[in-house]
């Protein structure tokens, strides 16, 4: 017997009761196991466990880029090529990954070396985000693309607009240097005015500056997204704006 069927067996109730968070009901469930095989792990079993999850991060991957774009394309029929490729970005960037990861809980079962472990390995994101796509790898081998196209339908399409929101905000960061720079060739400024809160769960209050001028503030759980916010508003509300030379022309 393998390594890697001692695994199954050992964690057989664990993965199938996973599983069922992901609507997939695998035929293979070594697939499923291996995509929670760190390389961490793998190595310290001194070449008895010959397979880790990178082969199938790889394949899940490609496989999420697929499915997304698919899913996207059905949902926003109206956006352009050039958004719609952002909006792909957006979903399947690592940070985004990792946190779909932790809403089924990935970490709790993922297999990892002492090292990774005594480092927090199981909340890192690098971690979680590869772990995501190497499990979306084993859903497409056990079950063919609609299986995948399933398990994105459940675990993925539901934070599509959250990350339309994001890259608004995004854009609202981007438009107003923008608009600064066409006027005045000079962009604005952004500086952190405080925080509150834990350290694990810190709100950060962020000023959009302009010539000395605080033109809006922003509050988020991180410093780009507080700044994003303070963006937004300024650029929404643009004409309204005095910047020591009139006001300032409609966008």
């Amino acid at each position: 017997m393998t390594v890697l069927e001692s695994l199954v067996i050992k964690n057989n109730d664990a993965l199938i009761a996973f599983a069922r968070r992901l609507g997939h009901r695998f035929v293979d469930l070594s697939l499923l196991q291996e995509a929670f095989i760190h390389s961490s792990y793998a190595f310290e079993q001194s070449g008895d466990l010959q397979r880790d999850n990178e082969t199938l991060e790889f394949l899940g991957d490609a496989v999420l880029d697929l499915a997304v774009g698919h899913a996207l394309f059905e949902q926003y029929a109206e956006m352009k090529e050039g958004s719609l490729t952002q909006f792909r970005a957006a979903v399947v960037q690592e940070g985004q990954l990792a946190r779909m990861a932790r809403q089924v809980d990935m970490g709790r079962f993922l297999l990892l070396g002492r090292g990774e472990e005594a480092s927090g390995g199981r909340d890192k994101d690098s971690i979680l985000s590869c772990t995501f796509e190497a499990v979306m790898g084993a859903i497409f081998l056990d079950g063919g693309y609609g299986a995948a196209n399933k398990a994105v339908a459940e675990l993925v399409v539901p934070w599509f607009e959250e990350c339309r929101q994001f890259m608004a905000l995004a854009d609202a960061k981007s438009k107003l240097q923008e608009l600064l720079q066409q006027r005045f060739a000079q962009g604005p400024t952004y500086t952190v005015e405080g925080s509150k809160g834990p350290d694990h769960d810190k709100i950060f209050t962020v000023a959009v500056r302009f010539r000395g001028q605080t033109l809006a503030l922003g509050e988020a759980k991180n410093k780009k997204r507080a700044e994003q916010q303070a963006a937004a508003k300024v650029v929404a509300d643009f004409a309204s704006y005095s910047f020591g030379e009139g006001i300032a022309d409609e966008i």
